[in-house]
């Protein structure tokens, strides 16, 4: 049955992971046409331009978090659905095998990674029956850990920061889709893309949110009412002026997609699902008798793709400042929010197992000087070796409850994250003298060829995104945002968008 089923969905699950749907990289192009070349935002704009291209031609890893697997899959009645969940679940074991998926799959009471993203949950497969009798419909997206932790839900009437009151009405639903596309700042990697369920049950408004992130950037909602919705959203959100990365700029948002369910009268819910810049999401048909792919959804192979960028390389200014570790408090204490430096030498990776381990043990390096890189990487071994085939960073906020005390007592002076941190590390940054960098989130493709090697890896037991993997960098981008005399750009942007929030309440 199927035999080509299996291969299919391998296919698709490696150009989800690889190539952006044609109607987001138009909504990122004019995103980089709204921002001057020169701002902060329009950098992180050209690295991510960079980035899809460089994904694309060498069919790798968009971003590093290869996210949550969530298939929706449509079959003629009768199919068997059990043989297409397990080669599915074989699919993916597969993609994460060619290094085209990090392993995500981490039991939720031990901590202990799978390895090949499968397990209780994982992936999420979604299985409807339609009427036709000839196809199969499987549709995937794959959605990243950082913007993930950016949904939010809403239980009206409720009340909201710099918002006031939002009520149950369409004008309480825009209160609620504003105040959470504010409160993702940069954590979610702006711009982004929002799926809204007006209505349902709490569970359900989360799936629901969840499926309009399958319909187009460029669509129009077939309910005049939200249609209208969708584009004040729009109109008013890049007026906040959050900008890529939370840089602050004139685009944070790149698509807002609303669908409405039926309540209870005692509920009335608002589910955000937020999606970031790297909106990875395809789909095909297949011959529902061998599996094969007659078409593909969200993309059209008989046309090229356009490139995105259209200069190779980090665009410099001349007045980048470049470092080499180990670094001086002197040096750090020279730095400006701003600043862009071009970083060589070692860095070491560590998120949050690493973090955690750290307030209770030794490091197994010596981090005096280092800089610590908030990076769950892809990588691959090849014989005793080896390489880094995606690197981005990840969220930094989710370390804040342990940075200070890892700078102050290790002599690290530098970390590196996107989304910013709290008032508890700014203050050690200031205390120690120490910076913290925002690279570009989810420009995985163009971080990988900052780092010229792999010197060892300590940790493993905590899986691959887990582990602390030595890395040699070379000229590695990244931006000053928050330095060590107490200024923050992340409350920069915070305070300002609030107020324009504020303003058009």
């Amino acid at each position: 049955m199927l035999p080509s089923f299996f291969d299919s969905i391998v296919s698709l699950i490696i150009k989800t992971s690889t190539e952006l749907p044609p109607d987001v990289r138009a909504a990122m192009k004019v995103a980089m046409a709204q921002e001057p070349s020169a701002t902060q935002s329009g950098q992180a704009l050209s690295i991510i331009a960079q980035n899809i291209d460089l994904a694309a031609d060498c069919e790798g890893a968009i971003c590093q978090d290869t996210g949550m697997p969530t298939f929706e899959v449509a079959t003629p009645v009768g199919a068997n659905q059990l043989v297409m969940q397990k080669q599915i679940r074989e699919a993916i074991a597969e993609a994460t095998k060619r290094g085209k998926l990090r392993p995500n799959s981490v039991d939720s009471i031990t901590g202990e990674n799978s390895g090949t993203n499968l397990g209780p949950g994982t992936p999420i497969i979604h299985f409807h029956q339609w009427e036709r009798d000839d196809e199969i419909e499987v549709k995937l997206i794959l959605k990243g850990g950082g913007c993930e932790n950016m949904n939010a839900q809403y239980s009206l009437p409720t009340e909201l920061a710099n918002l006031g009151r939002a009520d149950r009405s369409l004008a309480g639903v825009r209160k609620c889709i504003l105040h959470a596309v504010w409160n993702a700042q940069g954590k979610g990697c702006a711009p982004g893309a929002i799926g809204v369920s007006i209505g349902g049950d709490r569970t359900s408004g989360y799936v629901h949110a969840k499926e309009q992130l399958f319909r187009t950037l460029d669509d129009v909602n077939p309910d005049a009412r939200l249609a209208e919705l969708e584009a004040s959203i729009m109109g008013e959100v890049n007026k906040l002026g959050i900008g890529a990365m939370g840089f602050g700029g004139r685009v944070s948002l790149i698509g807002c997609k609303i669908g409405v369910q039926n309540r209870l009268p005692a509920s009335f819910y608002v589910s955000v699902a937020y999606d970031c810049w790297a909106f990875r999401r395809l789909g095909v048909v297949l011959d529902a008798r061998t599996g094969a792919i007659n078409r593909w959804l969200y993309r059209d192979e008989s046309r090229p793709v356009a490139a995105m960028a259209d200069q190779a390389g980090f665009p410099r200014t001349g007045r980048e400042v470049a470092l080499r570790t180990p670094l001086t408090e002197e040096q750090m204490r020279s730095l400006k929010v701003g600043d862009v430096v071009l970083i060589s030498g070692r860095a070491y990776t560590g998120r949050d197992a690493v973090h955690h381990h750290l307030m209770s043990h030794e490091p197994p390096v010596d981090l005096h000087g280092a800089v610590l890189y908030h990076c769950g990487p892809v990588v691959k071994k090849e014989g005793e070796h080896w390489t880094v085939t995606a690197a981005g960073p990840t969220t930094s906020i989710r370390e804040e409850p342990y940075q200070a005390d890892v700078i102050k007592r290790y002599g690290v002076r530098a970390v590196i994250g996107k989304g910013g941190m709290g008032a508890k590390t700014l203050a050690a940054l200031q205390e120690a003298g120490a910076v913290y960098l925002n690279a570009i989130g989810g420009a995985a493709q163009f971080y990988a060829r900052t780092i010229k090697g792999v010197d060892g890896v300590s940790l493993m037991e905590f899986g691959t995104p887990e582990a602390m993997w030595h890395l040699q960098i070379e000229d590695f981008p990244a931006i000053v945002t928050m330095d060590a005399h107490g200024r923050s750009l992340h409350k920069d942007v915070e305070q300002e968008s609030a107020r324009e929030l504020a303003a058009i309440r």
